[in-house]
């Protein structure tokens, strides 16, 4: 297990949620992508999902924590586990926001392709965006950067330009992370006339945010377009944790949907969310990779033992640990 972490007492201190909590949030994304894990690629995306959302929700319901369910599988009527408003956890514990995807890119589980991750979060009672599951208008950049950089109500080449700028290079040699959708056509279209590069992905853009921390790794400076909201939630938490900007507008587009919002608080459907609203207070925030990617190594199956690769990361602290677990299932001996 490695860390990257503050030595000061204090922050090792600070925050309410308790520090244990972070090994047990590892623990529960860990066992969810294994059972995700073992139906890579055989192309029944709802199967993978099932066995996903039984897992954590197994796991979950293990830990003493007092939980709700504010950012998950969908609403009561749509989803039967995991459901917004779901209590999870032992009842005996701190009261506590719970954000989760038990499986982010079914369909690249299901075709085994790169970055599916498991991914959940947790944080003080209401300290989380209670956001219906619709799209999400999103806009995130890394640390280091002047505060309101870029913004949702820039067209797409202001906010590369100013971007450029900040970093002291051309637009060249900016290159930004959008979903493969066709509602963002006009929007790479756009992008490329400002003379930046683009990098498209099939799914995963709560790994696309997060890419936006690290761009000498990933090659992704800036993530655009619009995407699931509870993706959104969690991408904010990851964010809280190891810096970085993000704005994020719900899209409700009919009435329907800004009935659904109301219902869980929201009154101003065009309102546009910054970082600390979208997740403030002390977070914890975990992935485990279910299939291998730039972010995280998939699980591995070996004769006597599963592997598994996970980061966990506290806003309070800004600690961030990458854990490599080796979980026996047969005779002590060779994985």
């Amino acid at each position: 297990m490695t860390s990257s972490e503050p030595t000061s007492k204090r922050a090792e201190e600070s925050g309410t949620l308790d520090r244990i909590l972070t090994l047990e949030l590892a623990r529960v994304t860990e066992r969810t992508a294994i059972a995700a894990a073992r139906l890579r690629g055989r192309g029944d995306e709802i199967a993978a999902d099932r066995e996903a959302v039984d897992a954590m929700r197994d796991e979950l319901n293990r830990l003493p924590i007092d939980g709700t369910v504010v950012i998950g599988e969908g609403e009561r009527d749509e989803a039967p586990m995991l459901f917004i408003g779901e209590k999870v956890g032992s009842g005996k514990g701190p009261e506590v926001d719970v954000a989760l995807v038990p499986l982010e890119g079914t369909t690249i589980c299901a075709k085994n392709l790169p970055n599916s991750i498991t991914v959940m979060a947790f944080a003080e009672r209401g300290s989380l965006l209670h956001a219906p599951d619709v799209y999400m208008e999103k806009i995130a950049i890394g640390p280091g950067y002047p505060a309101g950089l870029v913004d949702l109500d820039r067209s797409p080449a202001e906010n590369l330009q100013a971007l450029a700028r900040a970093k002291g290079v051309p637009v060249g040699e900016i290159t930004a992370c959008i979903l493969d959708r066709p509602r963002h056509t006009r929007l790479i279209e756009e992008v490329r006339a400002a003379g930046a590069s683009i990098r498209l992905i099939g799914d995963g853009d709560v790994t696309g945010v997060i890419h936006t921390t690290e761009p000498t790794e990933t090659g992704i400076d800036i993530y655009m377009g619009s995407g699931g909201a509870p993706e959104g939630v969690l991408a904010a938490a990851a964010l809280r944790c190891i810096g970085g900007q993000m704005q994020g507008r719900l899209v409700l587009d009919r009435p329907d949907k800004v009935e659904r919002a109301r219902r869980m608080g929201i009154t101003d459907p065009r309102k546009k969310y910054g970082l600390d609203d979208l997740a403030r207070g002390d977070v914890l925030f975990a992935a485990t990779g279910v299939t291998d990617g730039n972010f995280l190594q998939g699980v591995k199956f070996g004769r006597n033992c599963v592997t598994t690769h996970t980061v966990v990361m506290r806003s309070s602290t800004g600690t961030v640990r990458w854990i490599r677990a080796r979980h026996m299932i047969g005779e002590k001996g060779p994985c």
